[in-house]
């Protein structure tokens, strides 16, 4: 096996493609990049203006779904003390926060789970 290592130098064994089948060989590649941290799990959303709430549609999302933000503009950075999640169903979420006319409350999220 190879081996992959993280920013902190930390090496994970890396599994190689060595299948006769392309099939197995693409579940490698996804494996290694999993454990590069290529979840395929984040996106962006803005929080409506003028609202207290914002839905956030994502297939991602279930019930028992964790959802993490990070603000990618100062207004966002300044909404992030306010910002929880109030409710989430299969698809969505609802993020509940302060009522602001600011329109670039813009964040980058991940669903975990």
């Amino acid at each position: 096996m190879g081996s992959l290592a993280d920013a902190s130098g930390r090496k994970y064994r890396a599994a190689l493609p060595i299948f006769d089948d392309e099939r197995l060989n693409d579940l490698v590649r996804v494996v290694n990049a999993l454990l590069q941290g290529k979840l395929n799990a984040v996106g962006d959303v803005t929080l409506t203006a003028n609202a207290a709430a914002t839905t956030l549609t994502d297939s991602r999302i279930g019930p028992n779904s964790f959802i993490g933000f990070m603000p990618t503009t100062s207004n966002a950075a300044g909404a992030l003390s306010g910002l929880y999640v109030s409710a989430r169903t299969d698809g969505s979420a609802t993020l509940t926060h302060a009522n602001a006319a600011t329109v670039d409350r813009t964040f980058t999220y991940v669903v975990i789970g």
